[in-house]
């Protein structure tokens, strides 16, 4: 029996589906036992064909009075997820709201897609994803119409308001720095392939050099982690004078890898990364990088979503970027003559 679409469903609606009582559907929806395998399933199975919601999301969502925000985020031990979301949770907390994360391993659609529902299922208000690689961005058509959604990063995503680091930007600092320097090129250790923001700063790298009409080497691909940097190092030829790493880990290898070499920092090869990890000014030589201000892409990010929870149709169609910022140190300097 299909539910009219006019209102959402209800619990009765689903125990008249899945052909059980309402006490059994509430027992599946709170994980109690004593219910068949083969009832829940039925149960589970019309949940996901009404797409219906808890009461308790329901609620919050017309009274916007639960406080509390949810955030799907990938790999929070990476430190520009980590950092996204500490700034997001401080924004949330000065504006009265707690967050609730749920921490992805693997991005794809179909688990970006589960998060989201799990923290509809809660009652939260509204959700930030966090959405660094391309699967993310693309999963967002899974936020539902009635939930007040945000994107960071998240790509050219039109559903929801993006807030993005100005990646492009950024790496268009760090190769016209070293070009001002008096170098004739720039190579670059870039992250991997799916990640939007190692899209846009290979973009920007590859555009400074093509319209300073200077040679555009081969990139090489990391993993954004320190021995991918260090491997990169390794092969690194002999004319390279400056190199541009996508972030400060790999810069780290990379910094390394050629002292391993015997190949001086800044003397015969300048290195700048992305990120300026709290640890950059103390790498040895301390690192020249481009720093990207977290806290103010959570503060944007909160300020977005309160905006649609105080009713502002129009706000989903904004896009913030926040400016990426040069950080001279010791890593970088003008090329032997």
């Amino acid at each position: 029996m299909r539910v009219r679409a006019s209102r959402p469903p209800v619990m009765a609606d689903v125990a008249r589906v899945a052909g059980v009582s309402h006490q059994t559907v509430s027992r599946v929806l709170n994980d109690l036992p004593n219910v068949h395998p083969n009832t829940r399933k039925r149960i589970l199975q019309a949940i996901e064909e009404l797409g219906y919601r808890r009461n308790l999301s329901a609620r919050a969502l017309v009274t916007r009075n639960s406080r509390v925000l949810g955030v799907v985020s990938f790999d929070t031990t990476l430190y520009g997820p980590a950092s996204t979301v500490h700034g997001i949770e401080l924004a949330a907390r000065a504006a009265g709201y707690f967050i609730s994360i749920v921490s992805l391993k693997a991005i794809t659609q179909e688990s970006v897609k589960k998060a989201i529902q799990h923290l509809a299922g809660q009652g939260i208000d509204g959700i930030i994803v966090v959405a660094p690689q391309r699967q993310a961005a693309q999963a967002l058509t899974s936020v539902p119409d009635d939930i007040p959604a945000v994107a960071v990063e998240g790509g050219r995503a039109r559903k929801v308001p993006v807030v993005s680091v100005d990646q492009v930007g950024g790496a268009r600092l760090a190769v016209q720095h070293l070009l001002d320097l008096g170098h004739e090129t720039v190579w670059h250790v870039a992250g991997p392939d799916d990640w939007l923001e190692a899209e846009g700063r290979l973009k920007g790298w590859r555009e400074t050099l093509e319209e300073a009409g200077r040679p555009v080497p081969e990139a090489m691909t990391g993993d954004w982690s320190p021995r991918s940097g260090y491997e990169a190092g390794l092969r690194l030829p002999p004319e390279a004078t400056a190199v541009f790493v996508a972030n400060d880990q790999m810069a780290l290898g990379l910094l390394r890898s050629l002292s391993e070499r015997g190949v001086r920092v800044p003397d015969e090869v300048s290195v700048i990364g992305f990120d300026d990890l709290p640890e950059a000014e103390f790498f040895s030589p301390p690192l020249t990088t481009v720093r990207q201000d977290f806290t103010l892409v959570g503060r944007h990010s909160i300020e977005l979503l309160l905006d649609q929870l105080q009713g502002d149709p129009p706000v989903r169609q904004r896009r913030v970027v926040v400016p990426a910022t040069l950080m001279p140190r010791a890593s970088t300097a003008a090329p032997r003559a």
